[in-house]
């Protein structure tokens, strides 16, 4: 079985890259603590309120540098977001590795509720175009490229899977959608957001998109429903939002498509990750039954 490799990284390297890092940002690395790896790798410092990411390996700077100029747009246009560490230029570069500084925001018990996510989603998808490009969301090449990299799933199962995809692709061709283009989160959820004094911030926006509103809104209706949040959690957000993506025929298609785009993401990462395949197999057992209500475990 393949071993955990954090953000893609051999473990003395990645702590070398962090160390590096620190000291071109005028901070000390001695104490942190690797809090998240299984995309890319995330640090606590232990002698300052900082957290420290740095990309997955072979992540473009220039990505990163998107990131960092589209958040401190979102701010300025009155998103709130988890605020960047202040620093004279991010990302920092350590060999070609692309190193983000943020500000570490102690996080109570309680999760995020989804319906703390509905004003900050209803205020981005109203916002004018970026003063940056922004690529435009490609759910289906996405898939089809975790699928390739998806080296942990037997040949079959990655055959079913492209069948799947190309099913998918298929039904969405067709589907009007009720919202215009728009800045995308491309993966709101609670595990994208922080508390912050009372209020909520969004955090992550790598994945961000120009696309569809209801990608975004299928997003939180599909994290509600399969990680255990139940039906009143998620019917706070659609109220609170002002519209319940279920009730747009285009819905049941966008779902499927979302879903699959979150299993074949994480059979992906199970190379890196070989703990999470199980779950993963799992999720491709209740795809096959049509089952939609069955529950998912977190990776």
């Amino acid at each position: 079985m393949p071993q955990t490799r954090p953000g893609g990284f051999d473990t003395v390297e990645l702590w070398a890259v962090l160390a590096r890092a620190c000291r071109k940002a005028g901070l000390e690395s001695g104490g942190a603590s690797l809090i998240r790896g299984q995309t890319n790798a995330v640090f606590r410092l232990g002698l300052h309120p900082v957290l420290v990411k740095i990309a997955r390996r072979g992540t473009p700077v220039a990505d990163v540098r998107r990131t960092v100029v589209l958040v401190r747009w979102l701010a300025e246009s009155g998103i709130p977001v988890a605020p960047l560490h202040v620093l004279s230029e991010q990302p920092v570069v350590v060999e070609g590795h692309a190193v983000t500084f943020w500000t570490y925001l102690d996080q109570p018990s309680d999760p995020v509720p989804a319906e703390a996510l509905a004003k900050p989603l209803h205020v981005l998808h109203h916002l004018p175009h970026p003063p940056l490009e922004l690529p435009l969301l490609d759910p289906i090449a996405a898939i089809r490229r975790s699928i390739e990299l998806a080296d942990m799933l037997p040949g079959a199962v990655r055959g079913e899977l492209r069948e799947r995809a190309q099913e998918l692709a298929d039904r969405v061709f067709g589907v009007r959608y009720a919202f215009p283009e728009a800045v995308l989160h491309a993966d709101p959820q609670q595990g994208n957001a922080l508390h912050d004094e009372g209020s909520v911030v969004l955090c992550d926006w790598d994945s961000a998109r120009r696309g569809q509103p209801e990608w975004d809104l299928v997003t939180v209706e599909v994290h509600c429903r399969r990680f255990g949040y139940g039906e009143a959690h998620y019917r706070a957000f659609a109220e609170a939002y002002g519209w319940d993506v279920r009730s747009w025929p285009g819905y049941a298609a966008l779902r499927d498509l979302r879903e699959l785009r979150m299993i074949t993401t994480n059979a992906r990462k199970a190379s890196f990750q070989p703990d999470t395949l199980p779950e993963v197999l799992r999720r491709i057992r209740l795809l096959r039954t049509g089952d939609t209500d069955g529950a998912w475990s977190i990776l």
